[in-house]
């Protein structure tokens, strides 16, 4: 009995001492932790300070400028223009389908892209790296920068903004589509294997079905940031609601160019309740 306690009082002298170890060891790394987190917030704060004060966000300037928003902001109200509402609609059509079509151009042509993209479908490291860079390159730049080539190319009007947004929707989507691929279960496509599929049929039959409902979600989610992407384009050539929103803010119609935001937001919101409608259809089928 003696013996019994003797060892059940060191065990327990033995869990003590291994517990204070680690509970200081804990609070060492705790300190160090809670040092290096003060460095960055000081740093941090540092850097917002100095951006206010270089951009005169902390100065009168911007003071002055918040009374010259508020002054248009009445301007803009109540809206007017309504004879021009057939137009304004006309345009407002035009920039939805630029979004759509450029979308599908881009969805259309990453399918492939995102296969030679993807370690599980491309096993080549070398050109799979390659055709991902190339996706990189594509999103690298944004949309107004795009349509500015375009327009320079093939001059004014919808399709500039068209190729714009299948440009970069091409190198986003082949980067969604290539990690849906990448994420893939592979018990389908062994299974496709095993039943003496060709790979053409490990891909149909094995992957597309698990990563279409994404890939699906992925493409809408795309259209309906698209609708507003295509809106900016018009601002520098590449036509739909954007030129008419440009040129009544130039010539300070105010009244008209409430309207058209008024009909962009009512445009983004339908689009966005549909999309989100379809894509929760999607995730859960």
């Amino acid at each position: 009995m003696s013996a019994r306690v003797t060892v059940t009082g060191l065990s327990r002298g033995a869990y003590e001492l291994e517990r204070d170890t680690r509970l200081a060891a804990m609070l060492k790394r705790g300190d160090g932790r809670n040092w290096a987190l003060w460095v960055g917030a000081s740093a941090f704060v540092a850097m917002l300070i100095y951006a206010a004060i270089e951009f005169g966000l902390l100065g009168m300037q911007f003071v002055h400028g918040l009374g010259k928003l508020g002054s248009a902001l009445a301007m803009m109200f109540p809206p007017s223009g309504v004879d021009y509402l057939p137009t304004f609609l006309w345009a407002l059509g035009e920039t939805v389908a630029m979004a759509f079509l450029g979308t599908t151009i881009a969805a259309i042509i990453a399918v492939p892209l995102a296969l030679f993209a993807s370690r599980t479908t491309f096993t080549l490291r070398i050109f799979q790296f390659g055709f991902r860079r190339f996706a990189d390159s594509l999103r690298a730049l944004d949309y107004l920068i795009w349509a500015l080539v375009f327009v320079r190319a093939i001059g004014l009007g919808p399709m500039a903004g068209i190729l714009a947004i299948a440009v970069v929707d091409l190198g986003t989507l082949m980067k969604l589509y290539s990690e849906a691929i990448d994420n893939a279960d592979r018990g389908p496509t062994d299974g496709v294997r095993a039943a003496g599929g060709s790979r053409l049929g490990e891909i149909l039959y094995g992957i597309f079905p698990q990563v279409l409902p994404n890939m699906l979600s992925a493409t809408l989610y795309m259209w309906e940031s698209n609708t507003r992407s295509a809106t900016i384009l018009g601002i520098v050539g590449a036509g739909g609601i954007g030129y008419y929103l440009s040129d009544r803010l130039r010539v300070y119609e105010w009244g008209q160019a409430s309207l058209i935001i008024i009909l962009i937001v009512i445009a983004v919101y339908l689009i966005d309740f549909v999309s989100s409608r379809l894509r929760s259809r999607l995730i859960r089928g």
